[in-house]
């Protein structure tokens, strides 16, 4: 049985494999998924569960959630685009989502990362200040 430490360096090894071009490749993902079951060594389990919180996480490093008040034009949606693939880098998936509940501006949710620009949010700041 593999070691806590053993079992993420492997997991790390796996992921780094899959990366091209600064990019994860989902057909290289599917291979090393389907190499390590079918090995079922000593400890796969917990090699494959560090790694599938590796992809994860890339997965929502490459994911931007946009919603704003109103439906965004496409010039301003290209603008968007264009801003977090800049930041990010490329192979950015991008959703754009309408929400009347924001009042007013945009939010930005990529990973971790949240950038809030609504009124909604003003809103609450206010509220908590009184």
């Amino acid at each position: 049985m593999k070691t806590s430490k053993q079992a993420a360096h492997d997991a790390r090894q796996l992921f780094r494999s899959c990366v091209r071009n600064e990019l994860l490749d989902p057909g290289r993902v599917r291979q090393v998924l389907q190499r390590v079951i079918a090995s079922k060594r000593g400890g796969y389990l917990a090699v494959l569960s560090r790694f599938r919180r590796l992809v994860k996480l890339d997965l929502d490093r490459h994911t931007a959630e946009v919603e704003s008040a109103v439906p965004l034009p496409e010039d301003l949606r290209a603008r968007v685009q264009s801003g977090l693939q800049r930041i990010y880098g490329p192979g950015m998936d991008i959703h754009f989502a309408h929400r009347p509940s924001l009042i007013g501006g945009m939010r930005v949710k990529v990973g971790s990362d949240v950038y809030d620009g609504s009124v909604q949010s003003e809103l609450a700041v206010l509220e908590r200040c009184f």
